[in-house]
């Protein structure tokens, strides 16, 4: 059993938990993820490992609540324990050599995967521009978070309510334009910002890593259902990823298979909890 410590609502639908599991911790890098299960009747989630503490023996997820166990988890209390996490699972972010400069673009609950992005490279001594994107001001997360790990931290809202108004896109081509040589570009959100970030960066020769969020069963790369096409080849965000070099992964592909079920999943009900969807 996983123990939860903590437990902060970041916005209407956003939680974040911080969990009991030394094993874990003591392995987990950036870029990797975990696995829960409510119970033993629950389905297999997979959940980006937001931040860890080596010394405490705790990871922290966040998540959006969104189906029918993303919406039981979040509604779990500190002192509340979960059956099943397994991890660390995917392989760890692996940065370039020298590193001195890194642009690190969050969209949305994507932000929470680029929070151990950015504080990883500014452990190493990177100067780091985070820039995070969310619809309006009412949903930003972690906002103190980030700039404790940052250089640079620039908001973006869809509808101008908070920071700049505009989207991510426009705000790294700013700063590239503006003279930023960045060595390097991270990008984790939705798939059609990572996709235009990718576009963008490819323009300048900027190196560009993006997190990918394929439908995923068992995490161990049997089920084949977390399959991307990379550079023409067949891979398996759970075990080859789940980064990617951005500029040759085959994004409209991603979208399409993404939304191969979303017509079933919002009229399913499982028969295991009555709800609608998984998740």
């Amino acid at each position: 059993m996983f123990k939860i410590v903590r437990k902060k609502q970041l916005n209407e639908q956003v939680v974040l938990l911080e969990l009991e599991a030394p094993f874990i911790a003591a392995k987990a890098e950036a870029g990797q993820f975990i696995i829960f299960r409510l119970d033993e009747n629950g389905e297999r989630v997979p959940l980006t490992i937001s931040d860890y503490d080596r010394e405490k023996g705790t990871i922290t997820i966040v998540f959006q609540t969104v189906g029918s166990s993303t919406t039981a988890l979040g509604k779990m209390n500190e002192g509340d324990s979960i059956s099943d996490v397994v991890g660390p699972l995917g392989t760890a972010t692996e940065y370039g050599d020298n590193i001195k400069r890194v642009a690190v673009v969050g969209g949305g609950v994507g932000c929470a995967i680029a929070y151990p992005q950015a504080k990883k490279l500014f452990g190493m001594g990177a100067q780091v521009d985070l820039i995070a994107g969310f619809r309006n001001k009412d949903i930003v997360i972690l906002e103190d978070e980030m700039k404790k790990v940052t250089s640079n931290l620039y908001i973006c809202t869809d509808d101008g309510s908070y920071g700049t108004k505009g989207f991510v896109t426009d705000k790294l081509k700013e700063l590239i334009e503006a003279g930023n040589n960045y060595d390097e570009v991270i990008a984790i959100g939705p798939v059609i910002m990572m996709k235009f970030i990718s576009k963008l960066t490819e323009a300048y020769g900027i190196k560009t890593i993006v997190s990918l969020n394929p439908i995923m069963i068992d995490g161990t790369g049997m089920c084949g259902g977390c399959r991307v096409t990379v550079d023409g080849k067949i891979k398996y965000a759970c075990v080859d990823g789940p980064d990617f070099d951005g500029h040759k992964v085959d994004f409209d592909e991603l979208m399409k298979r993404n939304s191969a079920y979303r017509e079933i999943e919002s009229e399913h009900i499982c028969r295991l909890t009555g709800g609608k969807r998984n998740g």
